[in-house]
């Protein structure tokens, strides 16, 4: 039986249809119910619904064998997992923003708004760049217009948020898309049957 931490929302349920498709199916997933956990016995499958942010943390802990989840989540929260898998879908980058014509000024740190302060942090690191993380948790994009910060680090996914407050991507850090991750010590114990997994799982990836 393979213990599967899916992400509750669109994502999660478009990786379910793959994981369908790949003959992982049970029946109540998607019906409408409060039901948190399903297990098929013939498809020797059991899923869990967890907010986006913690299916690393049920992964990391052993209770789930795989999960899926954002690189974005992934490189937030440094979670000491096996990242076996690109599912290619949920895409979207993250980048550094800030309102049309912002010009930086060097000697002084960078004031940072975001959700990702690993993220920041590590990427301005790279650049040997001191910065003020101020950590949010709502609309990041307000932070900038009104002066709480220079730039933002955010996910950014058509741009048109951007676009509609006058603001602009200054640069990339990195591609994102939705991962399928592994229990390291789940998976040396059911190897067989995760890689068998990821083998179904291939063939139902998208094409770029």
């Amino acid at each position: 039986m393979l213990n599967v931490a899916l992400p509750k929302g669109r994502l999660g349920e478009k990786v379910y249809k793959m994981l369908e498709k790949a003959g992982y199916s049970c029946e109540d997933m998607l019906k409408d119910t409060r039901k948190l956990v399903f297990t098929d016995e013939k498809s020797g499958v059991s899923y869990f619904w967890v907010k986006p942010s913690d299916v690393t943390v049920y992964v990391e802990h052993g209770v789930a064998d795989i999960g899926v989840a954002g690189k974005d989540i992934l490189a937030e929260s440094q979670a000491d997992v096996y990242e076996l898998l690109d599912l290619k879908t949920g895409k979207c980058r993250m980048c550094v923003a800030s309102v049309n014509g912002f010009r930086e000024d060097t000697s002084r740190p960078l004031r940072v708004a975001t959700k990702f302060p690993r993220v920041a942090e590590k990427f301005y690191a790279s650049k040997n760049r001191d910065i003020e993380v101020i950590k949010l948790y709502g609309s990041i994009e307000l932070a900038p217009i009104l002066g709480l910060s220079d730039v933002i680090v955010d996910i950014v996914e058509t741009g048109t948020t951007l676009r509609e407050n006058n603001m602009c991507v200054l640069e990339e850090i990195f591609h994102i898309s939705a991962r399928l991750i592994a229990n390291k010590a789940r998976y040396k114990f059911k190897r067989n049957e995760v890689d068998a997994a990821v083998a179904r799982l291939k063939k139902e990836i998208p094409d770029d």
